[in-house]
Parts: structure tokens; sequence; C-alpha cells
């Protein structure tokens, strides 16, 4: 695994801890929009909760030609708020994608989830958990024995160090607790800003942005920033939204990410948000077509999380090895 660059840039104020049970950050108990995602798995209809026949936002390719007035910031910044308000609409449940019941295991969970799915780590992290339930456990573990138990995820060597040895720091700096602060956090042993900020966003309630290949894809995309660099990203990105908005936000822009504004092939016939979206058209646009594209629950498949919450409308995710 490459271990995110430590940096105490931003560094968050001190916090206590969610109470263990809570899995996921909370998010509104309402169902999804109409069309925005069928629940418990039905793929009728996804993401249809928005026209997208009112084509591309202002500034957008073929949208008032060559001559097309130049989108201001204070325009970028407006339609920025808008689509994070329906984006809100469309996954009002949108959450943590890994499975984990403290602060100590989403640790974990995120450090495993480096060049992997985080269905894959879900699938991972019980028998680890069984095995290393707290750091002192951990930073007791023989190398080559949890090296073996983590091997599905990728990297396993590198990824056993990183954990042996934050395990080590949590035990002996911060009496076998992990800290609500971003400083702490990022001088462990193969923690980064991104890795800080999911912690600290869905274990202690302090707004962080996730800024990872999802987020800063898409926020290029959506022509919110240019800037290609994940700390940067995070400031601009930052500048544009509330404070209080940063980690629900992540949470929505990886959602859509993961499920229709696909890397390659984005689905833009069946996106709710197509009509703000300055990139309308790099994908398929044909409504039928677009829709067979979709994933996860908005095209009636299991999600991600083995342990999903009890809003999430999707299937849960299989056990390893599981038919």
């Amino acid at each position: 695994m490459s271990a995110e660059p430590n940096s105490a840039v931003g560094e968050q104020p001190s916090a206590k801890p969610k109470k263990a049970t809570k899995g996921s950050t909370r998010t509104s108990a309402k169902s999804p929009v109409k069309g925005a995602g069928a629940a418990k798995g039905s793929a009728k209809e996804p993401a249809q909760g928005k026209e997208t026949s009112k084509g591309p936002a202002a500034g957008a390719k073929g949208a008032g030609g060559a001559g097309a007035k130049p989108e201001s910031r204070l325009a970028m910044v407006r339609r920025a708020r808008r689509m994070n308000r329906e984006l809100a609409e469309v996954y009002p449940y949108a959450h943590p994608e890994l499975d984990f019941r403290n602060p100590f295991e989403l640790l974990v969970a995120t450090v495993l989830s480096a060049q992997t799915t985080d269905l894959r780590v879900n699938q991972t992290t019980p028998a680890v958990f069984a095995k290393y339930p707290t750091p002192e456990d951990m930073a007791a573990a023989v190398p080559e024995e949890l090296e073996e138990i983590i091997r599905p995820t990728g990297f396993f060597r590198a990824k056993a160090k990183s954990l042996i040895g934050l395990s080590t720091a949590l035990r002996d700096r911060f009496d076998g607790e992990v800290p609500g602060r971003l400083a702490d956090l990022v001088s462990l042993p193969g923690v980064g800003r991104k890795t800080a900020n999911v912690v600290l966003g869905n274990a202690f309630d302090v707004p962080g942005l996730t800024v990872d290949t999802h987020f800063g894809r898409l926020v290029r995309r959506w022509k919110w920033t240019e800037q290609e660099d994940p700390e940067k990203v995070e400031a601009e990105i930052a500048a544009i939204f509330p404070k209080s908005e940063w980690t629900m936000l992540s949470h929505r822009v990886i959602f859509h990410g993961r499920r229709i504004c696909h890397s390659r092939k984005p689905a833009c016939g069946a996106c709710p948000i197509a009509h703000l979206c300055p990139s309308y058209g790099e994908g398929e646009t044909d409504p039928e077509k677009a829709r067979k594209l979709l994933k996860y629950e908005m095209g009636g498949y299991p999600g991600q999380r083995l342990n999903p919450p009890p809003d999430y409308p999707g299937k849960a995710a299989a056990p390893m090895g599981a038919v």
C-alpha cells in the first residue's frame, strides 16, 4: 500500500467518539425520492428523480457554442450547493461503506481499503477483529499471521506493517484509544488526511472531506475545481460548502460516483442531476441504456456492506465465500 503523506494541515478540534453501535453517519430517515434508486433491490426507474431533458448546465460542452459565457465563481458555488441539495434527496441514506462498530475498527478498515473495494474489506474484517479486537491485540500480532488474514485486500505485507505500527502507537501514546484530532491521527503509521477525515467524520462527528478517487474525479468533472492534488482539492471544496456539510457531502459524492457517474462510462441518461452537470454527454445519454449501467441499490444489486444501516434501501452484501 502506498501510505498517504502525513500532514497536520487544517487540524481539527478534539471530540468524544460516538457510541460503538453507530456504524454510519446520521442521515435522513426518509425513503429515497421517487426514481432515485428502487428500494429493496428493485431496479425500476432508478435515478429519474430529476428530468435530464433540460440538458447540461451553463458552460457545458455544446451549451451555447463557443461563444457561451463562462460560469462565474458565484454561479459555480450556487450550482455546486444545489447539486449537493439534490444529491441529498437522491441519497438520504448515504453512509460510509465500511462495516465498523467503533473508531478502531473504522481506522483499521480504512487502512485496509487502499487499492481494493470496500466490499472486499468488509468480507475480510470479521476475521481480523475476531482475532485482534483491540489495539493492544493487534500491536502484539505475529506479522505473518496478520498478513495471511488480510491477504484478500492486497498489498497485505505493507498493510500489516501499518496496522501493527499504528496499533503500537495507539497502545503506547494514546492509552489504546483512537485520538479525535487530525494532527494526532496523521502521526500514526499509514494514516494520511483522507483516512483521518474518514475516521473523524464518521466516528467523532468532526466534519471532514474525504478526497478519494471518486470524490476527486467527480468534483473535477462538475467543474467545482481543477486541482489534482488531494489537499488542494480539499481546500477548494471546503471553501464552497459550510463545514457542517463536509462529511455528508463526501458520502453523497462518493455514492454517486460508485453508482451512476462512473469513470469510463457515466450513466448520463439516468442521472438525476444531469441538468446541473457541465460534463453531461460524456457518458451514455440514452435513458434505457444508461439504466443498465447503474450499480448497487440503483441497479437492483447488493451493496458493499455486510451490515448496512437500517435505512439502506438495497440488499446487504454476502460474506466471503458465500454462494
